[in-house]
């Protein structure tokens, strides 16, 4: 009874995010969204997407809708910010992005097994020319969910400029793709090498700019 009371509170509470998200994010944004109906009730996704600005979340958590409520993967520094520690703490599951260890691996785990939707986005921060990590491939690997590539195209400067330098902004939600569909697309490499996950990764960035 607990954890479906909780999970109603959730659910609420995710409700309320959107709709108080939803009207600046479609006034400042002009937000059209495309591939809603790619996305099936009755299946598990990762959903994965380049990390340019903090609007991500925002864009990608209203083109979703109500419906999907996405647990995202986000680093621990943030719970310092007090406008995003009760976000954090209902809708993510927080890692020690420099120092990242078997705790935090086991909690990203445990996560994702309970979850429909993970949010990730492989870089891992919103600088600029990061690389993307391979965590992503590994923990597919590990719950077998769909990787589900979503493109967030600005036409205009993203991240924005402040106060009025806002882009129009089409969130493109592509097909879902399996890891070992994935893996059909590349050359043979050892099975869980270094080299094989980075490969995989690449391949997997490709199909979130194709989006």
């Amino acid at each position: 009874m607990t954890k479906r009371l909780s999970n109603l509170f959730r659910n609420g509470a995710y409700a309320l995010v959107i709709f108080l998200l939803a009207l600046p994010v479609l006034i400042l944004f002009k937000m059209r969204v495309r591939g809603r109906d790619l996305i099936d009730a009755g299946k598990e996704y990762i959903i994965v997407a380049h990390h340019c600005s903090y609007w991500d979340i925002p864009l990608i958590v209203v083109a979703f809708g109500i419906r999907n409520r996405i647990q995202f993967i986000a680093r621990e520094g943030l719970k310092r910010n007090p406008i995003f520690l009760p976000l954090l703490q209902l809708f993510s599951t927080t890692i020690d992005r420099d120092n990242f260890g078997r705790r935090d691996f086991r909690r990203i785990l445990q996560m994702m097994r309970k979850e429909r939707l993970i949010g990730i986005f492989p870089e891992g921060t919103t600088k600029a020319q990061a690389s993307a990590k391979t965590g992503v491939i590994h923990f597919a690997r590990l719950t077998r969910k769909l990787l589900l590539p979503v493109h967030i195209k600005a036409n205009g400067p993203y991240p924005p400029r402040y106060p009025f330098g806002f882009p129009r902004v089409t969130v493109s939600i592509g097909e879902a793709v399996s890891l070992s569909s994935l893996e059909k697309e590349i050359p043979a490499l050892p099975e869980k090498s270094s080299e094989r996950a980075s490969v995989l990764t690449k391949r997997l960035m490709e199909r979130i700019d194709a989006a």
